[in-house]
């Protein structure tokens, strides 16, 4: 099937940097594309070229409607509306909208940040687990920020290991808060971009915002708190069971890590995966899995999570056959002197 699609206008944003949303466009659903004066020609199967078409149209009418997509944006959107047969453009784009994140506006760029946020806002406990990169934290903060924002809940209690991530950082001089604040900075970087500094450091003041090590959760209730339990694949199985028996009424918790990133002494187990294996059956908790498709950082990071995925098979097949080839030494029949002595 070819289709012609006319483009009136915002011909740079739709191609991207080095052609990279059309290549994303023909990639995930196998057309092929073609510029002609005014217009895009597409080749393909009838209906990858129709749901080509439809995004294209779309598109068009945001564009005439005064739309402007920032750098980067329609990319991520194309590789949630290529993968997604019922979401749109204009979706994503008016989701966004929707929701009050202080001063930010987030859109779910990838499906599987549609289902998280989706997931937040639908239960009280929810586990994002994923690669670096790909919103969980931010996303999560963002929606504590939001029910914050609108008096769903009265303050926002953010935590996670002080797990050293491969380094010995040895003695850290300074206060309490000094010593910690390595830790826990990435979260209150969140934070601050989505609220002002200054507005973020009374609220820390004045306890609505509490950011704070796992160890300082141990013997409380968390009331009507939105609670983020950060790093997670770096607390122990005791200290996730702890957390998770903080929840108290009218709370959210939200649990990410990512369990490819362990920097636990070696002999201990995670708490986030023995977690995810036993609360998998409980309907009212919500697991969402990201993988590298979701990736929203510097196209870069979705690469070198490939690689060192591929990297891991390979080691886990030489395993395997190793494993394989002892197991045949050791059920080899005995031979030689044995066998003579026999005789």
């Amino acid at each position: 099937m070819r289709q012609n699609v006319r483009i009136s206008g915002g011909i740079e944003s739709l191609f991207g940097t080095r052609d990279e949303n059309i290549r994303l466009l023909e990639e995930n659903l196998g057309v092929v594309t073609r510029l002609k004066d005014d217009s895009i020609v597409l080749d393909g199967e009838d209906e990858a070229v129709a749901r080509a078409a439809q995004i294209l149209d779309e598109y068009v009418a945001l564009v005439e409607d005064g739309h402007v997509f920032a750098n980067g944006d329609l990319h991520d959107y194309l590789r949630v509306v290529t993968r997604d047969p019922a979401a749109s453009l204009r979706g994503l784009i008016e989701s966004g909208r929707q929701r009050n994140f202080g001063k930010k506006s987030i859109t779910p760029k990838t499906l599987n940040q549609r289902v998280y946020l989706d997931a937040i806002e639908r239960h009280d406990l929810v586990f994002g687990i994923g690669p670096a990169g790909t919103g969980k934290t931010y996303l999560a903060v963002a929606m504590a920020v939001s029910a914050l924002m609108s008096k769903r809940v009265s303050r926002i209690v953010l935590t996670r290991p002080a797990v050293e991530a491969g380094e010995r950082l040895g003695f850290l001089p300074g206060t309490l808060q000094e010593k910690i604040d390595p830790y826990l900075r990435p979260l209150l970087d969140a934070l601050i971009e989505m609220l002002d500094g200054e507005k973020v450091e009374k609220m820390v003041e004045r306890k609505v915002i509490e950011v704070a090590p796992i160890a300082f959760m141990r013997g409380r209730t968390l009331n009507d708190s939105f609670i983020i339990l950060d790093e997670a694949q770096n607390s122990t199985p005791e200290q996730m069971k702890m957390v998770l028996t903080r929840q108290g009424f009218n709370s959210k918790m939200v649990v990410t890590g990512d369990i490819t990133q362990i920097d636990l002494p070696s002999g201990r187990g995670s708490g986030l995966v023995q977690a995810s294996e036993i609360l998998k059956g409980i309907p009212e908790i919500r697991m969402v899995y990201f993988d590298q498709t979701d990736v929203v950082r510097h196209h870069l990071v979705q690469k070198i999570i490939q690689a060192y995925e591929r990297q891991q098979e390979i080691q886990a097949r030489q395993l395997d056959l190793r494993w394989a080839e002892s197991a045949l030494e050791s059920a080899a029949p005995a031979t030689g002197t044995a066998g003579q002595a026999g005789a």
